[in-house]
């Protein structure tokens, strides 16, 4: 080999790792909903490589007898802070102090800005052969004898090969959001997504000005919360 040949064998692995990482960059914007991302379809609210692992995923599962169907996906920086909003406003009424509140809202939701949905990488999902009544959403329907307990098993075996991991797992050893056996996060992105979402200055960009109870959320509980809840997910996906 000439000494020209391995020099531009050379330059072209570091065009091609440059590539690379630029890939795996990701806005601010991007990373807390706060942009307007590329999406495969509205109507699933995935970004493209995502959907495409769903899409084979789903044809897995239809020919195992389930119909994966995505009650969310995508979520905006904006509507994150409508859900945190209305909840906040409806404890309130039932007579919660604020820090019971935003306890109370944090077994399951988000502070806007934190939320793996804003990414485009993560799915709730149902079982869409199964009637649909009430909360969808729920623990027990996962479980024993709920409509969607046969697809759980079906997805504990068979998710990961199509890059979708459940975040939220059953582990009592896990801290911040409790149990969520109908979320899943696609792994590939959704893992340095989250590298380049903790290089941010969370402490300066997570209490809008429109946030309800924002004067309870102190520095010490957002080191708190992003210690417990952001960071208490799944050790396949950090």
């Amino acid at each position: 080999m000439t000494n020209k040949l391995f020099i531009l064998i050379i330059l072209i692995f570091i065009v091609q790792n440059l590539r690379a990482q630029n890939e795996l960059r990701f806005s601010r914007a991007k990373l807390m909903g706060q942009n307007d991302p590329e999406l495969y379809s509205k109507s699933n609210g995935l970004i493209p490589q995502v959907a495409e692992a769903f899409e084979k995923m789903k044809i897995a599962a239809l020919k195992a007898g389930f119909d994966i169907k995505i009650v969310s996906a995508y979520r905006s920086y904006d509507r994150q802070t409508a859900i945190w909003n209305r909840k906040f406003k409806a404890n309130k009424s039932k007579g919660l102090s604020p820090e019971q509140n935003i306890e109370k809202i944090i077994e399951y939701s988000t502070l806007p800005g934190t939320s793996r949905h804003h990414w485009g990488t993560d799915i709730d999902i149902i079982d869409g052969f199964k009637p649909r009544k009430g909360d969808l959403l729920l623990t027990e329907k996962f479980h024993g004898q709920g409509p969607y307990a046969p697809l759980k098993v079906w997805l504990d075996k068979n998710a990961a090969k199509f890059g979708f991991v459940r975040p939220y797992t059953n582990d009592f050893e896990r801290g911040g959001f409790k149990y969520e056996p109908w979320h899943y996060s696609y792994a590939p992105l959704a893992i340095p997504m989250l590298k380049s979402y903790l290089e941010l200055d969370l402490s300066s960009l997570l209490i809008p000005e429109t946030l309800e109870g924002r004067e309870h959320i102190s520095p010490a509980f957002l080191k708190k919360y992003i210690r417990e809840n952001v960071l208490g997910i799944s050790s396949s996906l950090k």
